[in-house]
């Protein structure tokens, strides 16, 4: 075993360690914090940014970012809430969602990979774009009131366990079999480390660098769907600031903002503490506004020992 294994097993560990760590606090401070309804609340509370944040790993195991994911689940939203009220069908409502992220999570690809423009920048257009847009198609108003049969997807169980949280849980065990177990997986992890060095050995760096992008206006559909059966609601504003969200859980997972290093399940155990710190603090009646400064102290704290473990 390499030093380069020992450091993400490490990185991995540390994750693990401060959810339990962070959980065991919580429960001492709030008897409710351990409960099984708590629990799966914060599963479900997180299950929307968790597949949002595996598309967003994705994107930064290459080096690159997405900053339009918060916006292209709010455009996704308003369009299938916009189809099922038209069509009643909610087959067709998810394939609307899962088109329209397919086609802007497309379009981010082919600015960055054949337009050579930055990632920031071609994502943050993209932002600004799918958010104008969402407001141009529902003129400011939202579109509620959907059939049970679409807002199981939000709303509904499978036995004990929510739909949502089981749905986060195929996306990343297929996020993990993609990441781990190919050779698609394989060259993300190259064009991170080294773009430069992929490219000359022949792999074609702007095909896997489009799919990545791809990948992640997909997730964001699905995320959409997701969000806008449990909310009742296809509101031009849904996703705002989520895009934060799935990159800080992305990196207090232990990925690397420069690329080439992270792991999928290093994302989850982000993306619920995020939901931990959030759901505790709900708890003990923290202040909404001060919940937001933990919050950015956390994804400040997360980019120094990343910045930290880099240096040595």
């Amino acid at each position: 075993m390499n030093q380069t294994d020992l450091s993400k097993i490490f990185k991995s560990l540390g994750s693990v360690i401060g959810l339990i760590g962070l959980s065991l606090v919580l429960s001492f401070l709030t008897p409710a914090f351990l409960t099984v309804h708590n629990i799966l609340n914060v599963l479900r509370q997180v299950s929307v940014i968790s597949i949002l944040a595996a598309g967003e790993t994705f994107v930064i195991l290459t080096g690159g970012i997405d900053l339009s994911v918060g916006s292209m689940l709010g455009l996704c939203g308003v369009m299938l809430a916009g189809a099922l009220k038209i069509t009643g069908s909610p087959l067709l409502a998810v394939l609307i969602g899962l088109l329209f992220g397919g086609i802007m999570g497309l379009t981010n690809g082919l600015l960055v990979s054949k337009g050579k423009l930055p990632p920031f920048c071609a994502t943050l257009g993209m932002m600004a774009i799918a958010r104008g847009l969402s407001f141009v198609y529902t003129q400011g108003r939202p579109i509620s009131g959907f059939p049970q049969s679409f807002r199981v997807f939000g709303t509904g169980y499978l036995g004990p366990i929510p739909v949502p949280i089981i749905i986060a849980l195929v996306v990343f065990i297929f996020a993990y079999y993609i990441l781990s177990q190919t050779v698609f997986g394989r060259y993300v992890y190259s064009l991170g480390s080294n773009e430069t060095a992929t490219r000359m050995s022949g792999i074609k760096t702007d095909y896997y660098k489009t799919w990545v992008y791809l990948i992640s206006g997909l997730l964001a559909g699905l995320a959409a769907v997701v969000f806008t059966a449990r909310i009742n609601s296809g509101h031009p504003a849904a996703g705002e600031g989520y895009e934060l969200d799935a990159i800080a859980a992305v990196v207090i997972g232990g990925t690397s903002l420069s690329g080439g290093e992270g792991t999928i399940i290093g994302t989850f155990i982000g993306a619920l503490i995020m939901g931990v710190i959030r759901n505790g603090l709900n708890l003990i009646n923290v202040d909404p506004f001060w919940q937001q400064v933990v919050i950015g102290a956390v994804i400040i704290f997360a980019v120094l020992a990343d910045q930290r473990t880099k240096q040595r």
